[in-house]
């Protein structure tokens, strides 16, 4: 049956002369929505055995497909185990690209993989070229699976004498396949209330550390994976995969170390804890920051510098080709330089002897300003649609657009509009600026042979 599905869809769709690579992400996005919405509509979705309803539905297939995590309703005390299901295989599709699981079938079925699909495999997981694109996807899934089911057996120690055996696996599966999806979906509703994700394993460092190693490698993204295995060694390293594995370490450090010494004597977040608690739920709330979603403090607790810098690095998310959202490290970073070669008065971005094309750079300036312009508009409108304050607005609307889930209380209680407000952010928080970067590096193949006159005008 799959294998006939991915054979029409290869067909009439992958193939079609009337579908370019940016189109087939976005169309499979909003496919995989509409069915999740209308699976989680029946009464068999739901714990109560009564539909909950077309809308609720539809922000949660939403959430699980975007990855993000924000709920209007707990998972647990909501959706039955079929819901459940859904929702599981929702984020897995999310988290590794309709174009990769199509891909998985077809190498389950032998069959040759064509030009059309190694393109859009290319485009979608931000590779430069053709080679090895088929290599890289095939590790991928396996790297996928082997970090799934290592995170599911360590996190089973655990789930298992709290909820018994088979009940115990399926909470430990779900927290892992969610947590390397960087989703952010938990099923801990019915131990320690609605909406507390991992609010009872503050002082679990087993729980907490292989979760947070989980989000993390999600978020390194496939390249980085292909280039560590192939080369094992810094040195050997792309420039690239060297950046990325730097900015995320010192993000996540960093950001520890912010969280550590603003939140340390908040007694509503990390002040009651011991120093070894603090250290342990600082570093995780960095980490999960990184576009999880999963949450051990009140978010809505936090000081307001804590709130601003959660807002930042939702915003700046993970890597590129990888679970996660946001604009990317280095987007950023390449944002940093850009700003560094004009304060030095310079017209080429240099690092280390290699200059940066100007388009990559003029790329990175446009997805900044597009991300920023969704984020201030977005908090504005929350804020005019809902009794809050505009930092709490601007929290859900990071949140949504970072594809993170975190929230700081106020999502299930939004106004309607505000709701589908969040839920067009998180699917352009993960489709729209996954489709800017495929038009942007199908752009750069193509080389702008017309130059023009140049003309000069006054800036600052």
């Amino acid at each position: 049956m799959l294998e006939l599905i991915a054979q029409f869809i290869r067909d009439h769709f992958i193939r079609s002369r009337h579908l370019n690579a940016t189109r087939l992400v976005a169309g499979s996005f909003a496919a995989i929505i509409l069915v999740g919405t209308l699976l989680l509509a029946l009464p068999i979705s739901a714990r109560s055995g009564e539909s909950q309803g077309l809308f609720t539905a539809f922000f949660t297939a939403t959430s699980a497909t975007c990855v993000t995590g924000l709920v209007v309703t707990d998972t647990f005390l909501t959706w039955s185990g079929f819901g459940q299901a859904v929702i599981l295989l929702l984020i897995q599709l999310g988290g590794l690209g309709f174009m990769t699981v199509i891909t998985l079938v077809s190498l389950a079925a032998h069959r040759r993989i064509g030009l059309s699909e190694r393109l859009i495999m290319m485009s979608t997981l931000n590779l430069n070229d053709l080679d090895g694109v088929v290599r890289v996807v095939r590790h991928a899934l396996m790297g996928t699976a082997l970090f799934e089911l290592v995170g599911a057996a360590l996190l089973s120690v655990r789930m298992i004498p709290k909820y018994g055996l088979l009940q115990g696996l399926w909470h430990a599966l779900f927290h892992a396949v969610s947590a390397f999806c960087n989703a952010g979906f938990d099923l801990q509703g019915g131990d320690t209330g609605p909406f507390s994700s991992l609010v009872g394993f503050q002082a679990d460092g087993l729980t907490l550390l292989v979760t947070a190693t989980l989000v993390i490698i999600g978020g390194l993204g496939f390249f980085v994976w292909e280039d560590c295995l192939q080369h094992r060694r810094w040195k050997g390293l792309t420039l690239y995969s060297r950046l990325v594995l730097t900015l995320t370490g010192v993000l996540t450090l960093g950001g520890a170390v912010f969280f550590l010494a603003a939140e340390g004597t908040n007694p509503a977040t990390l002040g009651a804890m011991d120093t070894g608690e603090k250290c342990l739920n600082a570093l995780f709330q960095s980490a999960t920051l990184r576009t999880a979603g999963f949450n051990v403090i009140d978010q809505g607790a936090m000081t307001d510098n804590s709130i601003v810098m959660s807002c930042i690095l939702m915003l700046i998310g993970g890597s590129s080709g990888s679970t996660a959202g946001g604009m990317k490290t280095v987007t950023v970073w390449v944002l940093a330089m850009v700003v560094v070669t004009g304060l030095r008065g310079r017209e080429s971005i240099v690092f280390r002897g290699r200059t940066l094309p100007a388009r990559r750079a003029m790329n990175a300036v446009t997805l900044f300003l597009m991300v920023s312009f969704l984020f201030v508009t977005g908090s504005m409108l929350i804020s005019l649609t809902h009794e809050a304050t505009f930092l709490q607005a601007a929290f859900e609307t990071a949140s949504a657009l970072g594809t993170v889930g975190l929230t700081t209380g106020i999502t299930p209680t939004l106004a309607r509009p505000a709701q589908l407000l969040l839920a067009v952010l998180m699917y352009t928080g993960r489709v729209g600026i996954l489709s800017f970067s495929i038009a942007f590096l199908n752009r750069s193949r193509d080389s702008l042979n017309i130059k023009y006159p140049e003309f000069s005008i006054m800036i600052g």
